[in-house]
């Protein structure tokens, strides 16, 4: 009995997949990343309202009373717990040379590194990656899906809100560490207000409508991401932001100003 309990937990994020594959292949053929707009536009103007009166006054407090120090080690601690998802993710692609890099990386940091407060596996060559189960998801063919905008979340596309439910149900995420809803919601908050506090500085680099801007910045991030650099012809040129994709290729210039994880998570 407990076998086949398991063994259904464990098929959960697989049946998900199988229900959602015929909509991302007919979003795919329609080349429409952002069918749902009137939809997410009511729920990008309710998270606006959340992060106005919520979330960036808890970052600007968090970043007032943060020591710099602390506060790049509270976002290495985090990004090392994170790679556990990516060296999984890089067998998952079959980048066995780069998963072997990642475990380095790993083993370094969460050992010299004190669990990962010190980012040590940088200063010696082994630099961080970034693969998530959407990726693999794509590597595997599976299409983008249409864009969604997720109340608190933020943007996402149904292939990665499917890869994200595979993350969080097979226990490898950093939630999955707390053992207690308290301690999950406290380490939810914590890395969310690093990541928000982390924004503070670009935010004057959003221009026009700030919808389109995220939309755009979001899609392409992972159009890149998903393709390790090279552009697909899955979506139609007009479609780009040009002061995010510039000349064919991603401007690598933007990721010192645009915390890409505030977009992303």
């Amino acid at each position: 009995m407990a076998a086949k309990q398991h063994a259904r937990k464990t098929m959960k994020p697989w049946w998900l997949l199988a229900l959602l594959w015929p909509s991302l292949a007919l979003a795919e053929n329609g080349y429409d990343p952002d069918p749902w707009e009137d939809f997410n536009r009511r729920v990008f103007a309710f998270n606006e309202v959340m992060d106005e009166y919520v979330a960036r006054p808890l970052a600007v407090g968090y970043q007032a009373v943060t020591p710099k120090d602390v506060d790049d080690s509270v976002t290495h601690f985090f990004s090392n717990l994170e790679d556990v998802i990516v060296i999984i993710n890089d067998l998952g692609q079959l980048k066995f040379g780069q998963a072997a890099s990642d475990t380095a990386r790993f083993l370094v940091n969460s050992t010299v590194g004190f669990f990962g407060v010190f980012d040590v596996a940088t200063h010696i060559g082994l630099p961080k990656h970034d693969e998530d189960f959407g990726q693999t998801l794509g590597y595997w063919g599976v299409g983008t899906g249409p864009y969604i905008m997720l109340p608190i979340l933020g943007p996402s596309t149904l292939r990665d809100g499917a890869g994200d439910v595979i993350g969080t149900v097979s226990g490898v995420d950093y939630l999955s560490i707390p053992d207690t809803n308290a301690k999950k919601l406290a380490a939810y908050g914590v890395r969310n207000i690093d990541v928000r506090a982390g924004l503070l500085a670009s935010e004057g680099l959003i221009t026009g409508d700030r919808y389109t801007f995220v939309r755009s910045f979001y899609l392409q991030r992972r159009e890149f991401l998903v393709n390790d650099g090279e552009s697909s012809d899955n979506w139609e040129e007009d479609s780009w932001d040009d002061d995010v994709w510039v000349d064919d290729e991603w401007d690598d210039s933007l990721e010192d100003d645009i915390d890409r994880e505030a977009f992303e998570q």
